[in-house]
């Protein structure tokens, strides 16, 4: 999905955080069922802690883009359908 932004120098950093959001709603989907696919006693799983950590740096990576945007334009992005 591509996000226009408001002002076209800021274009380069809103692909950016668009692209690594929807990288975390990826990670955050699969993390879901993983979870919802393992045993109810079983909390630990090596799959499981390596899809967190996934999506906990794609989340990182979103915010490190958006932090350097002004906010209408983060503003945009997460009026989104993506966010």
């Amino acid at each position: 999905m591509q996000i226009v932004a408001l002002n076209k120098k800021h274009q380069v950093r809103v692909t950016r955080a668009v692209n690594w959001l929807m990288k975390h709603n990826e990670f955050n989907s699969a993390r879901d069922f993983v979870y919802d696919n393992l045993e109810e006693d079983v909390y630990y799983s090596k799959e499981l802690n390596q899809i967190d950590r996934k999506c906990e740096n794609s989340f990182n990576k979103y915010l490190e883009y958006t932090s350097e945007l002004p906010k209408r334009e983060v503003a945009q992005i997460e009026n989104s359908e993506l966010y």
